[in-house]
């Protein structure tokens, strides 16, 4: 024990702190579920109730000051001064679609509209047929839309200055606020942002791996006929760790070969509904449904049920606000880092415009395929999701109704697993970086911290799945992880224009 030294590259709060205090939420989930569901739920009144609004002022601010930021003179700011950018546009929107929560937009594609077919959205009631399937169709496309995919370009755009035109190494959420807080970003206030960034993001991917890995369990199962379990979702969660462990031991040529495969096989599944489902159908509500999202923008934007008479908004809207912000500790730095040398407005531009067309398309022909079922009669989903269905149970139904049911299914876990890997190590680089001291001596975090955070990132959701969550519980443990997370986000948009301002006083007066 006298030769034992810590390496002093390693910091070593960032690393373990945030792991002591997920460690303590996992125990107390598992050891004592009833009281911390309780717990939840007192929590989940005070954040969605009580600081709502919040959640709902942000995502319309974001994706506004985007807009204005593409189209001022700061958004010819070149990132870097490659003479093309590092990566052709095909991987780069590859990289930008998987690197996000790619796997959980195939799960939410196929069984997301269902909710909001037996709901209330503006508190309408007794709706015909045709406003069900509108509204049911056009939701999913506002919640994976403009406002959520700001919420990672425009802090994309903030970090990939940092790097590629200031220079600054660490990636950090307290380097990136640097120039709004000074030199308090490397004592108390920098280290409690970092603390936060990391939890935040740590309860962010339990949400994601604890509502789709129950499907890849069912997939799994179904094909070799065998009963589902817990221990089998844990195997799935190890298989796709070990997936994105290699991948990102490898490093970014890795990542940006899985990318473009998960591409390949994403296309793949979309052309087996097209195929076998409706195509007609499936086009056509698909239209109609970016036509309503398009008329009906600013409504859904700002839509808070303040007599809450649905609590449309509170368990959907600000939710999913929630959700996305919890990710914007990591997935931006990835996006900013696979940007250099482009400007700030093909950034903005190109990267909604890839992230967009990737949702829009699978919860237009997912989506489409089950709404179709529901509409003709053949499946009814909303009903059996509204009386407590497992949603994986009902997706597997969904998949029934395709031929060659299985083989169908297991390029669906494969995809899933493809996805999985491609998101998490994108984000395993990046949050590796935060146990980093010295990072400027390499271009990519250690192997063996790059290794550790691959195998923290199981903690929380193998912890979810024995305390047997509700979608409430993951609901709120998002929107609470995301409040102080949004507050940073402010600050390192705050911090961005600063820089910008300072950097080039000539235009500084294009955005004011």
């Amino acid at each position: 024990m006298k030769n034992f030294k810590l390496d002093k590259s390693i910091d070593w709060v960032i690393t373990i702190l945030p792991l002591v205090i997920i460690g303590i939420i996992s125990s107390l989930l598992m050891l004592f579920p009833q009281a911390s569901g309780e717990v939840i739920n007192t929590l989940r009144n005070l954040f969605v109730n009580e600081f709502g609004f919040f959640y709902i002022l942000l995502g319309l601010g974001i994706l506004i000051a985007a807009i204005i930021m593409a189209f001022s003179r700061f958004g010819n700011i070149k990132l870097g001064n490659l003479d093309k950018p590092r990566y052709s546009t095909f991987s780069w929107g590859s990289m930008i679609f998987t690197s996000t929560m790619a796997a959980d937009i195939l799960y939410w594609s196929l069984c997301e509209w269902s909710y909001y077919y037996t709901a209330a959205p503006f508190g309408m009631e007794n709706m015909t047929a045709a406003q069900l399937q509108d509204w049911s169709s056009a939701y999913p496309l506002f919640h994976w839309g403009p406002i959520p995919w700001a919420f990672y370009i425009l802090p994309a755009c903030a970090y990939a200055y940092m790097f590629f035109v200031k220079g600054r190494k660490r990636q950090t959420l307290s380097e990136a606020v640097r120039p709004l807080l000074g030199k308090h970003s490397d004592g108390k206030a920098g280290r409690l942002i970092d603390v936060f960034a990391v939890c935040g993001l740590l309860a962010g991917t339990a949400t994601t791996f604890s509502l789709a890995t129950p499907l890849l369990s069912g997939a799994l199962a179904k094909i070799l006929n065998i009963e589902t379990s817990h221990f089998l979702s844990i195997a799935i969660l190890a298989i796709i760790c070990f997936v994105f462990m290699v991948a990102v031991l490898k490093g970014m040529k890795a990542i940006s070969y899985l990318a473009n495969f998960c591409v390949v096989v994403f296309v793949l599944l979309l052309a087996t509904f097209l195929i076998a489902g409706p195509k007609v159908y499936i086009i056509e509500t698909g239209i109609t449904a970016i036509g309503k999202v398009i008329n009906n923008f600013f409504n859904m934007a700002t839509w808070m049920d303040p007599l809450g008479i649905s609590g449309f908004p509170q368990d959907w809207t600000i939710f999913y606000w929630a959700y996305w912000i919890a990710w914007f500790v990591a997935t931006p730095f990835f996006i900013a880092k696979i940007s250099e040398g482009r400007t700030i407005k093909q950034t903005i531009l190109g990267g909604l415009a890839c992230g967009l067309g990737g949702t829009f398309t699978s919860f237009i022909v997912f989506g489409g395929y089950g709404l179709y079922l529901q509409t003709h009669g053949i499946l009814d989903v909303a009903s059996m999701i509204a009386s407590g269905v497992a949603p994986s149970a009902v997706i597997l139904m969904i998949f029934d109704q395709l031929p060659m049911t299985n083989l169908v299914l297991g390029i669906l876990i494969i995809a899933m697993i493809a996805f999985y890997a491609s998101t998490f190590d994108a984000i395993t680089m990046v949050v590796a970086s935060y146990s980093e001291k010295m990072p400027e001596h390499q271009d990519e975090p250690r192997r063996k911290l790059r290794a550790f955070w691959s195998v923290v990132f199981l903690l929380l959701p193998v912890a979810l799945l024995f305390s047997d969550s509700t979608l409430s519980m993951l609901q709120t443990i998002a929107i609470i992880a995301a409040f102080p997370l949004g507050i940073i986000m402010i600050m390192v948009v705050v911090s961005f224009v600063k820089d910008l301002r300072k950097d080039h006083p000539q235009i500084e007066g294009d955005i004011r």
